[in-house]
């Protein structure tokens, strides 16, 4: 099959009848629904499903077997996907599609020594992110051990209600904009701590946005405590967050030692956004 015709079976799926509906209420005849199933279907893997079946791929995906596999074999002919004849994975060509948004931002470059040296300074993981719609997107870490069950690497997603960076950056959005995102917000619980109530988690965001900081407390993962800032653009508006992320059992020799630690860590990022601003205004 030639590329040509690889795309073709692409459009010729809009109007199959056997595929599961995408929500493109919103977006009316603009919407194509083909390219929204090709994207779900790239997207439905991750570090926990590098290798899937059809079947696999077919329920992550939202699909039935039949439109699976025509969005599979044209990921296959397109060079995005590969397989043995049984299982499907990606291939690195699907980096192509991240890199053009990851060439074209300053701030993660100017960040990555920066961040290398606060994370040797402190022994502990040290991560840049930004929000996208309900999640944000890690676009710059340095690891100094491994203390989650998840590998995170640049790209990867976690919902913005149950992480530091996350609640700093909602709370510098517009209050309308806030208010629509707790319209559809539905919280679920990732450990026994983690915040659920909604009106609990908007208060907990407001208080973020009035000192500057958020810590979070094992709500994403038992035994992962993280503390975030803010990062702002020369015209100060809030466009990124770092954090430092640790052990939970490194904190818990009482509550000063607790409180002088994450003071000193928030102090040390801090430090960090005045720089990346300085360097933001030396570009111009």
């Amino acid at each position: 099959m030639s590329t040509g015709v690889a795309v073709a079976e692409v459009a010729s799926t809009i109007e199959s009848p056997d595929e599961t509906p995408v929500n493109a209420g919103a977006a009316g005849e603009q919407f194509v629904q083909s390219l929204a199933r090709g994207l779900t279907v790239i997207r439905a893997f991750d570090g926990e499903h590098t290798s899937m079946t059809l079947s696999e791929v077919a329920k992550r995906a939202d699909l039935n077997r039949a439109a699976a596999r025509r969005f599979l074999h044209t990921l296959v002919e397109l060079g995005y996907v590969r397989t043995d004849g049984r299982t499907f994975e990606l291939t690195p060509l699907v980096l192509q599609l991240g890199y053009a948004f990851m060439s074209g931002q300053t701030l993660p470059r100017l960040a990555q020594p920066l961040l290398e040296d606060l994370s040797a300074k402190l022994h502990e993981s040290v991560s840049m992110a930004v929000l996208d719609g309900a999640d944000i997107v890690y676009v710059a870490r340095i690891h100094t051990k491994r203390i989650m069950s998840t590998a995170i690497t640049v790209g990867t997603r976690f919902p913005a209600y149950v992480t530091s960076m996350g609640r700093v950056l909602l709370a510098a959005l517009p209050p309308k904009e806030l208010d629509a995102y707790f319209e559809t917000l539905e919280p679920q619980a990732l450990t026994s701590r983690t915040v659920t109530d909604t009106a609990v988690l908007r208060e907990r965001i407001e208080l973020a946005g009035r000192q500057g900081w958020a810590m979070i407390d094992q709500e994403l993962e038992q035994g992962l405590r993280s503390v975030a800032v803010p990062v702002a653009d020369v015209d100060g508006k809030v466009v990124a967050a770092l954090n430092v992320s640790m052990q939970a059992s490194l904190l818990s020799d009482g509550e000063t030692d607790v409180a002088e630690t994450i003071a000193a860590m928030v102090a040390e990022l801090q430090d960090m956004v005045r720089h990346l601003v300085e360097l933001q205004r030396s570009l111009g």
